[in-house]
Protein backbone atom coordinates (compact mmCIF):
# COMPACT_ATOMS: atom_id res chain seq x y z
CA UNK A 1 0.00 0.00 0.00
CA UNK A 2 2.91 2.41 0.97
CA UNK A 3 4.99 1.95 -2.28
CA UNK A 4 1.85 2.03 -4.63
CA UNK A 5 1.20 5.50 -2.76
CA UNK A 6 4.91 6.33 -3.24
CA UNK A 7 4.82 5.31 -6.91
CA UNK A 8 2.19 8.07 -7.84
CA UNK A 9 3.23 10.41 -5.80
CA UNK A 10 6.99 9.91 -7.30
CA UNK A 11 5.53 10.53 -10.78
CA UNK A 12 3.91 13.48 -9.74
CA UNK A 13 7.02 14.84 -8.27
CA UNK A 14 9.22 14.31 -11.17
CA UNK A 15 6.96 16.14 -13.03
CA UNK A 16 7.22 19.25 -10.48
CA UNK A 17 10.99 18.55 -10.08
CA UNK A 18 11.15 19.27 -13.83
CA UNK A 19 8.98 22.34 -13.78
CA UNK A 20 9.96 23.84 -9.80
CA UNK A 21 11.42 26.96 -11.10
CA UNK A 22 8.88 27.90 -13.39
CA UNK A 23 6.32 26.99 -10.91
CA UNK A 24 7.83 28.85 -7.82
CA UNK A 25 7.96 31.91 -10.03
CA UNK A 26 4.48 31.71 -11.19
CA UNK A 27 3.36 31.22 -7.83
CA UNK A 28 4.49 35.06 -7.12
CA UNK A 29 2.70 36.89 -9.06
CA UNK A 30 -0.91 36.69 -7.32
CA UNK A 31 0.83 36.61 -3.52
CA UNK A 32 2.85 39.95 -4.75
CA UNK A 33 -0.11 41.57 -6.19
CA UNK A 34 -2.59 40.46 -2.92
CA UNK A 35 0.37 42.15 -0.70
CA UNK A 36 0.99 45.08 -2.91
CA UNK A 37 -2.91 46.11 -3.37
CA UNK A 38 -4.21 44.82 -0.03
CA UNK A 39 -1.76 45.52 2.41
CA UNK A 40 0.02 48.29 1.39
CA UNK A 41 -2.22 50.00 -0.89
CA UNK A 42 -5.58 49.20 0.86
CA UNK A 43 -4.45 48.35 4.16
CA UNK A 44 -3.29 51.39 5.15
CA UNK A 45 -6.03 53.21 5.25
CA UNK A 46 -7.55 50.08 7.28
CA UNK A 47 -7.36 49.11 10.91
CA UNK A 48 -7.76 46.07 12.77
CA UNK A 49 -8.38 45.18 16.32
CA UNK A 50 -5.19 42.47 15.93
CA UNK A 51 -3.06 45.03 14.37
CA UNK A 52 -2.29 45.59 10.77
CA UNK A 53 -4.18 44.84 8.04
CA UNK A 54 -1.41 42.97 6.57
CA UNK A 55 -1.40 40.71 9.56
CA UNK A 56 -4.87 40.23 9.61
CA UNK A 57 -4.73 39.80 5.17
CA UNK A 58 -1.77 37.05 5.51
CA UNK A 59 -3.48 34.05 6.82
CA UNK A 60 -6.30 34.87 4.56
CA UNK A 61 -4.01 34.44 1.52
CA UNK A 62 -2.54 31.49 2.68
CA UNK A 63 -6.36 29.91 2.84
CA UNK A 64 -7.12 31.06 -0.04
CA UNK A 65 -4.07 30.08 -1.89
CA UNK A 66 -3.28 26.92 -0.89
CA UNK A 67 -7.27 26.18 -1.91
CA UNK A 68 -6.12 27.19 -5.37
CA UNK A 69 -2.85 25.33 -5.64
CA UNK A 70 -4.49 21.92 -4.41
CA UNK A 71 -7.11 22.21 -6.25
CA UNK A 72 -5.79 22.74 -9.89
CA UNK A 73 -3.05 20.75 -8.81
CA UNK A 74 -5.81 17.93 -9.60
CA UNK A 75 -7.40 19.09 -12.20
CA UNK A 76 -4.76 17.33 -14.60
CA UNK A 77 -6.57 13.73 -13.76
CA UNK A 78 -9.56 15.16 -15.70
CA UNK A 79 -7.76 15.86 -18.76
CA UNK A 80 -5.99 11.93 -18.29
CA UNK A 81 -9.09 10.54 -17.63
CA UNK A 82 -11.53 12.49 -21.05
CA UNK A 83 -8.62 13.50 -23.25
CA UNK A 84 -5.54 11.72 -22.85
CA UNK A 85 -7.04 8.34 -21.57
CA UNK A 86 -3.94 7.64 -20.02
CA UNK A 87 -5.73 7.12 -16.64
CA UNK A 88 -6.51 3.79 -17.63
CA UNK A 89 -3.21 2.91 -17.13
CA UNK A 90 -3.17 3.33 -13.13
CA UNK A 91 -6.77 1.56 -13.42
CA UNK A 92 -5.44 -1.29 -15.21
CA UNK A 93 -1.98 -1.01 -12.71
CA UNK A 94 -1.74 -3.50 -10.07
CA UNK A 95 -2.36 -1.33 -7.19
CA UNK A 96 -4.84 -0.32 -4.95
CA UNK A 97 -7.41 2.38 -5.65
CA UNK A 98 -6.79 4.22 -2.50
CA UNK A 99 -2.89 4.16 -2.91
CA UNK A 100 -3.85 6.61 -6.30
CA UNK A 101 -6.25 8.92 -4.50
CA UNK A 102 -3.64 9.04 -1.62
CA UNK A 103 -1.11 9.77 -3.83
CA UNK A 104 -2.41 12.17 -6.30
CA UNK A 105 -3.70 13.77 -2.87
CA UNK A 106 -0.19 14.22 -1.42
CA UNK A 107 1.38 15.37 -4.67
CA UNK A 108 -1.22 18.24 -4.87
CA UNK A 109 -0.32 19.11 -0.89
CA UNK A 110 2.94 19.82 -1.49
CA UNK A 111 2.04 21.98 -4.36
CA UNK A 112 0.20 23.89 -2.01
CA UNK A 113 2.71 23.58 1.03
CA UNK A 114 5.55 24.83 -1.58
CA UNK A 115 3.53 27.80 -2.48
CA UNK A 116 2.28 28.71 1.10
CA UNK A 117 5.76 28.74 2.04
CA UNK A 118 6.40 31.20 -0.66
CA UNK A 119 3.73 33.11 0.79
CA UNK A 120 5.02 33.31 4.59
CA UNK A 121 8.42 34.62 2.83
CA UNK A 122 6.93 37.33 1.30
CA UNK A 123 4.29 38.76 3.66
CA UNK A 124 7.50 39.06 5.99
CA UNK A 125 9.83 40.72 3.22
CA UNK A 126 6.41 43.20 3.17
CA UNK A 127 6.36 43.83 6.81
CA UNK A 128 3.78 40.97 8.65
CA UNK A 129 4.53 40.15 11.61
CA UNK A 130 4.20 36.56 12.51
CA UNK A 131 6.05 36.22 15.16
CA UNK A 132 2.92 33.89 17.36
CA UNK A 133 4.32 31.08 14.76
CA UNK A 134 7.88 31.37 16.06
CA UNK A 135 5.94 28.85 18.88
CA UNK A 136 6.73 25.29 17.81
CA UNK A 137 3.43 24.18 18.91
CA UNK A 138 0.94 27.13 17.10
CA UNK A 139 3.42 26.64 14.14
CA UNK A 140 2.61 23.16 14.21
CA UNK A 141 -0.90 23.76 14.30
CA UNK A 142 -0.62 26.24 11.58
CA UNK A 143 0.82 23.72 9.19
CA UNK A 144 -1.39 20.82 10.22
CA UNK A 145 -4.34 23.43 9.54
CA UNK A 146 -3.05 24.46 5.86
CA UNK A 147 -2.51 20.44 5.16
CA UNK A 148 -5.95 20.03 5.99
CA UNK A 149 -7.59 22.76 3.81
CA UNK A 150 -5.05 21.71 0.79
CA UNK A 151 -6.57 17.93 1.26
CA UNK A 152 -9.83 19.37 0.86
CA UNK A 153 -9.73 21.06 -2.21
CA UNK A 154 -7.60 18.64 -3.39
CA UNK A 155 -10.15 15.78 -2.83
CA UNK A 156 -13.17 18.53 -4.24
CA UNK A 157 -10.90 18.93 -7.16
CA UNK A 158 -10.34 14.65 -7.80
CA UNK A 159 -13.99 14.83 -7.54
CA UNK A 160 -14.63 17.10 -10.07
CA UNK A 161 -12.57 15.43 -12.34
CA UNK A 162 -13.75 12.03 -11.85
CA UNK A 163 -17.39 13.00 -12.25
CA UNK A 164 -17.14 16.04 -14.67
CA UNK A 165 -17.27 15.12 -18.48
CA UNK A 166 -15.88 18.44 -20.64
CA UNK A 167 -12.88 20.97 -19.94
CA UNK A 168 -16.00 23.98 -19.95
CA UNK A 169 -17.66 21.96 -17.14
CA UNK A 170 -14.44 21.88 -15.05
CA UNK A 171 -13.89 25.21 -15.37
CA UNK A 172 -17.25 26.10 -14.11
CA UNK A 173 -16.32 24.98 -10.65
CA UNK A 174 -13.78 27.80 -10.51
CA UNK A 175 -16.44 30.11 -11.50
CA UNK A 176 -19.38 28.90 -9.19
CA UNK A 177 -17.33 27.44 -6.02
CA UNK A 178 -14.04 28.65 -5.61
CA UNK A 179 -14.46 32.10 -7.02
CA UNK A 180 -17.45 32.62 -4.46
CA UNK A 181 -15.43 31.28 -1.77
CA UNK A 182 -12.44 33.14 -2.74
CA UNK A 183 -13.92 36.77 -1.55
CA UNK A 184 -16.55 35.64 0.65
CA UNK A 185 -14.87 33.35 3.20
CA UNK A 186 -13.05 35.23 5.90
CA UNK A 187 -10.21 36.46 3.43
CA UNK A 188 -9.98 40.14 2.51
CA UNK A 189 -12.79 40.85 5.68
CA UNK A 190 -14.16 39.20 9.09
CA UNK A 191 -17.33 37.38 7.78
CA UNK A 192 -18.97 38.90 11.11
CA UNK A 193 -19.49 42.17 8.88
CA UNK A 194 -21.93 39.83 6.36
CA UNK A 195 -26.04 39.72 7.37
CA UNK A 196 -26.74 36.89 9.34
CA UNK A 197 -28.23 34.90 6.89
CA UNK A 198 -25.57 34.86 4.40
CA UNK A 199 -23.25 34.58 7.32
CA UNK A 200 -24.80 31.40 8.26
CA UNK A 201 -24.39 29.71 4.74
CA UNK A 202 -20.87 31.45 4.54
CA UNK A 203 -19.82 29.65 7.79
CA UNK A 204 -20.62 26.28 6.37
CA UNK A 205 -17.99 26.46 3.65
CA UNK A 206 -14.63 25.18 4.61
CA UNK A 207 -12.17 27.87 3.31
CA UNK A 208 -14.01 29.81 6.19
CA UNK A 209 -12.92 27.74 8.90
CA UNK A 210 -9.46 27.74 7.52
CA UNK A 211 -9.13 31.06 7.09
CA UNK A 212 -10.37 31.51 10.86
CA UNK A 213 -7.64 29.17 12.59
CA UNK A 214 -5.16 30.75 10.35
CA UNK A 215 -5.58 33.62 11.64
CA UNK A 216 -6.34 32.99 15.34
CA UNK A 217 -3.09 31.07 15.45
CA UNK A 218 -0.95 33.76 13.64
CA UNK A 219 -2.51 36.45 16.09
CA UNK A 220 -1.94 34.64 19.20
CA UNK A 221 -5.65 33.90 19.62
CA UNK A 222 -8.07 31.35 20.54
CA UNK A 223 -8.46 28.87 17.90
CA UNK A 224 -11.68 27.20 17.35
CA UNK A 225 -11.77 23.01 17.92
CA UNK A 226 -15.20 23.15 16.19
CA UNK A 227 -13.88 24.34 12.65
CA UNK A 228 -11.06 22.27 13.33
CA UNK A 229 -13.19 19.28 13.21
CA UNK A 230 -15.76 20.69 10.31
CA UNK A 231 -12.83 20.80 8.24
CA UNK A 232 -11.72 16.94 9.01
CA UNK A 233 -15.09 15.99 8.52
CA UNK A 234 -15.05 17.58 5.29
CA UNK A 235 -11.31 15.76 4.20
CA UNK A 236 -13.10 12.47 5.16
CA UNK A 237 -16.44 12.86 3.39
CA UNK A 238 -14.92 13.70 0.71
CA UNK A 239 -11.99 11.24 0.84
CA UNK A 240 -14.97 8.34 0.70
CA UNK A 241 -17.02 9.82 -2.25
CA UNK A 242 -13.25 10.53 -4.83
CA UNK A 243 -12.33 6.37 -3.51
CA UNK A 244 -16.23 5.58 -4.60
CA UNK A 245 -15.90 7.54 -7.89
CA UNK A 246 -12.78 6.31 -8.83
CA UNK A 247 -13.62 2.44 -8.01
CA UNK A 248 -16.64 3.37 -10.32
CA UNK A 249 -13.83 3.67 -13.17
CA UNK A 250 -12.30 0.22 -12.65
CA UNK A 251 -15.74 -1.24 -12.53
Amino acid sequence: MIEDIITVFWRDWIVLKRRLTKFILSRMVAPVLYLTAFGWGLGRSISVESGSYLDFLVPGVLALNSMNIAFNSITPVHAERIYHKSLEEYILAPIAPSAFVIGKLAAAVLRALISSTLIIVLSLMFGATLSSLLEPSTALMFLIVLILNSIVFAEIGFWAAMTIKTYEEMAQVNTYILLPMSFLCGTFFSTATLPTAIRTLIELLPLTHTSQLLRALSSGGTWSIGSFIVLSVYAATLFVLNLRAFRRLSD
